[in-house]
């Protein structure tokens, strides 16, 4: 097999690519359990045999990439296996594409390419975490947090002046509806007996809580309402981003429909809100 073809213009760049692989794999399986653990354990060695394979063009020993080691751990921990095992075969397809177009002429390549194709079937229904199982409890607790608190903020915004009023009545407002939410999905997944019912409130409760607290956070900091209200809408705006960035991997629906939908509706509601305040303020005077 010729070493010298155009395969060597990227051959480091996959090799490096495969052994910050393997070290990830290997880290995550060591965390999973049962059936989960053997197949990231296979992928590991798959991803280090496609490194020998890359050297055997590069005649190199190529570390791998410790801070992309140290990000993906990092995010298993907080976001868990599957998100980080989705984000890397979302990754991986692109490399494939390469392997594609090069895999009839370089012999050694359409192993790898089925290797990675195997990798994708097999990682479809490979992790289950309790986590992705209430995905729906949380996103519950987040959306009625935003759409309410927001709204609320806004109408207290202009309702009241000053804002350690607007913070304070949006924190109860915030803790009491979080309680409300937490109840009725408890009643509501123990009607329907799906999962387990308590562990579902408390996934909503967290998020909703959480949420909450983020919001209503710039009105016990700053003095300015009409800021604070803004600052507030950019934190809205960012949870769901974030969130919305963690469902688009997860569950590999489109990020940009769910992130416009849930931002038009949270921030139609704030608009709505403040100009019932605005209305209230004008008809009632009041000067808080």
């Amino acid at each position: 097999m010729n070493k010298e073809g155009n395969l060597t213009n990227f051959s480091e760049e996959f090799q490096k690519d495969e052994i910050t692989s393997h070290y990830i794999y290997n880290n995550l399986s060591k965390k999973a359990k049962g059936r989960n653990k053997q197949i990231l354990k296979h992928i590991s060695k798959d991803e280090l045999n496609h490194y020998r394979f890359w050297k055997e063009y590069t005649n190199k020993d190529i570390k791998p990439d410790r801070f992309q080691i140290f990000i993906y751990l990092f995010l298993s921990k907080i976001l868990g296996i599957t998100f980080v095992i989705k984000l890397m075969e979302h990754g991986e397809r692109k490399a494939q594409d390469v392997y594609n177009k090069i895999s009839s002429k370089y012999r050694g390549v359409r192993k790898i390419l089925q290797d990675e194709h195997e990798h994708e079937d097999k990682l479809i229904d490979l992790i289950h975490e309790s986590k992705l199982d209430y995905i729906g409890s949380i996103v519950l607790g987040l959306n009625d947090a935003l759409v309410e608190l927001t709204g609320a903020l806004a109408g207290f915004t202009l309702a009241f002046e000053k804002t350690l009023f607007i913070g304070t009545a949006g924190l109860i407002t915030g803790i009491a509806a979080s309680m409300s939410m937490m109840a009725s999905e408890y009643l509501s997944r123990k009607a329907d007996e799906r999962g387990n019912a308590f562990k579902a409130s408390v996934y909503t409760g967290i998020a909703y809580i959480f949420t909450v607290i983020l919001l209503v956070f710039p009105f016990f900091l700053l003095k300015n309402q009409y800021f604070s209200l803004a600052i507030t809408l950019l934190i809205g705006l960012s949870i769901i981003g974030l969130f919305t960035f963690f469902v688009s991997v997860v569950k590999e629906v489109s990020f940009k429909k769910r992130f416009l939908e849930m931002a038009l509706i949270s921030l139609s509601v704030a608009a709505i809100s403040f100009g019932i305040g605005l209305l209230i303020k004008n008809v009632f005077g009041i000067q808080i």
